[in-house]
């Protein structure tokens, strides 16, 4: 298993104090992304909203808690920087619910891909290569533990 230096500890928390207080707009951001990357994962968003096109679906309510989930995983990652495996059970079970309703682990991929570009655009020139494999590291981390609750998951099946 991947390890976080001290360093990168470091990176971490201070790129996402100013990110981790605007969340929504970022999480906005990071979506926005995920879908331009693939557009087929709209069709996970089943709500009472459309979300056949990414603006509707990006607008609605629904959608908007989910994106606020998301970020709070993110900032529990920050905040248990120290002892990600306090985690482990939380990120299994996320696991477990993103294979019940269809998620495929390459998506993880994916949502990583679109938190890089997100950092990337809102830290502009603070966005170095040493921060990027931080938070790199940091989400193979999470990603990972996900991944063996998503499959745990998938054998009971």
């Amino acid at each position: 298993m991947e390890k976080l230096s001290v360093k990168d500890k470091g990176l971490i928390r201070v790129s996402w104090e100013s990110l981790g207080k605007n969340k929504v707009p970022h999480g906005i951001v990071m979506f926005t992304r995920l879908f331009e990357l693939d557009p087929a994962l709209l069709t996970l968003f089943n709500y009472s909203t459309n979300c056949g096109v990414a603006p509707e679906c990006l607008s609605s309510p629904e959608f908007l808690e989910h994106v606020t989930k998301v970020m709070l995983v993110i900032d529990a990652a920050v905040s248990h920087l120290d002892d990600l495996h306090s985690l482990e059970d939380f990120l299994l079970n996320l696991g477990k619910k993103h294979q019940t309703v269809g998620v495929k682990t390459q998506s993880f991929t994916l949502v990583g891909e679109s938190l890089l570009y997100m950092l990337q655009s809102s830290l502009g020139p603070a966005y170095t290569t040493p921060l990027r494999q931080a938070w790199l590291t940091m989400y193979n981390i999470v990603v990972s533990a996900m991944t063996r609750g998503w499959a745990k998951n998938g054998e009971h099946k």
